[in-house]
């Protein structure tokens, strides 16, 4: 029988509700008689208030309410990848058949239903399976093989049935116990509760970006936590973007939360369109698009990151590399402190509710490396990359703030960087990452003890240039030795040659850490000799004059074979032409 109740009130995207029958906390409920979708979120003496993820528009006191006894939950299983959906799980490409505008209260379900799987078993008739072991393979893509488990809060039983090798629908069952129970491909997960898992493991590899400042100075491993803040436009969207494109995880899940719609459009187009650099098929057939843009309803940015999250540990448990890109957070934030505001709650630092801290922390803590559940041994991530926007780029905020305190990398985005076109425009200076140590095991075996030396020598360089910048304020670029000069043109070199990276170019949007090497190795051993010069006692001005700029800018298009090579060759030819300047007189 139907828990039922009847509204009393509306404010906004909260509805209170008195229920026929007691409810529980995040009770799903189907307000009026659409049935738009909420949840309950506190409850009362007489009565609870529901959050409704639709426009309430058109909800009158004494509507119809409808609880369905369990929470919020999300269909997992094959469809999920190339798809887009919105910010409570439901496909807009299902939605979309309707029209343009979405239609209230739909419930279409998941995608691809019609459509089936080949799927190969794994387990056989007396097994016994238990939560997170592996039922059998299905072909989701071309190159995506989706692994079929026995659900994660199942019990242990042993299998009676096991369907042979073939084509099957996702509800379809494809395995039987002894004791009647029967599993199909596709798996109820209720979104705010984390899925579990045997153990978690430490970070050891790190999640290769191609981004040269990101990978070289502030690396973040697999099963990490990084925060993006910035200002109106210093290129939060775009450098998410390129992660999602160009970084080594194997499923991206892309949460557009409360961004301008423009920008999500700008996703859908060029996503289906780019070919996946390891697979070399589409790029949308290892991605999944959250799409939860401004102009839709507010409540439902609360509930599109752990929607997002709830993906990724999926697939975490398969045994993938899952990255999650948010934007942003602020966002999902601003969303809180307005249905705090229409739940009368008292409210904490700058409005925002007193517990954003807390909930911040239930979605970060649910990142991170771990073995999955079941047999055989599955280890996977799930790596979060949070855009934050700060109003008018203040990093005290609360969200910013709160964002720092559970995340090990901080790459700060800079307004006045931005408007100099240096993109991407992450501040050297207030950047960090905590993960450096823990890391360099990885970059030591892969990359050999120089790449340290390398980046060492790049971080001295940016900070002698920030002292002789201070000191050009007192005394003028003229009153620098020939040697800092030359610190301060190297610095710019190493700025716009190698921090700079121009997204949009092919050449230059992806760099893997092997090319950083090489490529760093040809600025020190640059930098190396022309200081040889110098203290031979030629001029600044004369070391300048030569083309160093688009000498370097060609190495930087080719492989590392070629640009070791060809480097060389370049030094040998700059070493003769400083050896043939003639000394200038003291």
């Amino acid at each position: 029988m139907d828990k039922r109740g009847r509204v009393v009130g509306v404010s906004g995207p909260v509805v209170t509700v008195i229920p026929e029958r007691p409810a529980a906390m995040f009770e799903v409920a189907r307000v009026g008689a659409e049935g738009l979708l909420g949840e309950v979120i506190r409850i009362e003496r007489s009565c609870v208030r529901v959050q409704v993820y639709e426009d309430t528009d058109g909800i009158a006191s004494g509507a119809p309410v409808v609880f369905e006894d369990d929470l919020l939950s999300v269909d997992l299983g094959p469809g999920l990848l190339g798809g887009v959906f919105d910010g409570i799980g439901r496909p807009l490409d299902v939605l979309g058949e309707a029209g343009i505008f979405l239609p209230r209260g739909a419930n279409p379900g998941r995608r691809n239903t019609a459509g089936k799987y080949a799927f190969e078993p794994a387990a056989a008739p007396g097994d016994t399976l238990s939560a997170g072991d592996l039922l059998g393979t299905a072909r989701e893509n071309p190159t995506f093989l989706h692994s079929v488990m026995v659900p994660s809060d199942q019990p242990p039983g042993r299998a009676a049935w096991i369907a042979p090798a073939g084509g099957y629908a996702p509800d379809e069952p494809l395995a039987r116990l002894e004791d009647g129970r029967e599993y199909t491909m596709i798996q109820k997960w209720r979104v705010r509760v984390p899925r579990p898992v045997k153990r978690r493991l430490p970070f050891e590899i790190p999640l290769l970006t191609g981004q040269r400042i990101l990978d070289t100075l502030f690396p973040v491993p697999l099963g990490g936590a990084a925060v993006l803040p910035g200002g109106f436009g210093t290129g939060k969207t775009v450098t998410q973007q390129s992660l999602a494109k160009w970084s080594s995880a194997d499923i991206i899940i892309y949460i557009g939360c409360g961004e301008r719609g423009n920008e999500m459009t700008e996703v859908l187009e060029e996503f289906p369109g780019l070919v996946d650099p390891v697979t070399g098929g589409p790029l949308m057939d290892r991605t999944i698009l959250v799409a939860n843009t401004s102009n839709m309803p507010v409540a439902a940015r609360e509930a599109s990151i752990y929607l997002g999250m709830t993906m990724g540990e999926y697939f975490r448990d398969m045994g993938y590399n899952v990255a999650i890109m948010a934007d942003s957070t602020s966002r999902w934030a601003e969303a809180l402190r307005e249905i705090g505001g229409r739940l009368e709650e008292m409210p904490g630092e700058e409005g925002y509710p007193a517990y954003l801290g807390s909930r911040l922390a239930q979605y970060y803590e649910r990142a991170g490396r771990a073995e999955a559940l079941g047999s055989p041994s599955r280890k996977g991530s799930i790596t979060v990359v949070n855009a934050v926007s700060p109003a008018g780029g203040d990093f005290s905020e609360p969200v910013t703030q709160a964002s720092l305190r559970m995340s090990g990398a901080f790459w700060a985005l800079d307004k006045g960087l931005a408007q100099q076109r240096h993109f991407p425009a992450i501040n050297w200076r207030q950047s960090y990452t905590l993960y450096e140590g823990m890391l360099a095991p990885w970059f030591r075996e892969n990359l050999g003890e120089e790449w340290f030396t390398l980046r060492e020598y790049l971080r001295d360089l940016l900070e002698k240039e920030q002292s002789l910048l201070d000191l050009v304020q007192l005394v003028g670029r003229d009153g620098l030795s020939e040697e800092d000069k030359w610190t301060l043109f190297m610095a710019e070199l190493a700025r716009v040659l190698f921090l700079q990276q121009n997204a949009f170019a092919p050449e230059d949007a992806s760099f893997a850490p092997e090319l950083q090497k090489v490529y760093l190795l040809q600025l020190r051993e640059c930098d190396r000799t022309v200081r040889s010069a110098l203290s031979r006692g030629i001029i600044f001005d004369q070391a300048a004059a030569l083309p160093l700029r688009s000498e370097l800018l060609a190495l930087r298009v080719l492989g590392k074979e070629e640009m070791a090579a060809r480097g060389e060759k370049w030094r040998s030819r700059l070493a003769a032409e400083l050896e043939k300047i003639e000394v200038m007189p003291q």
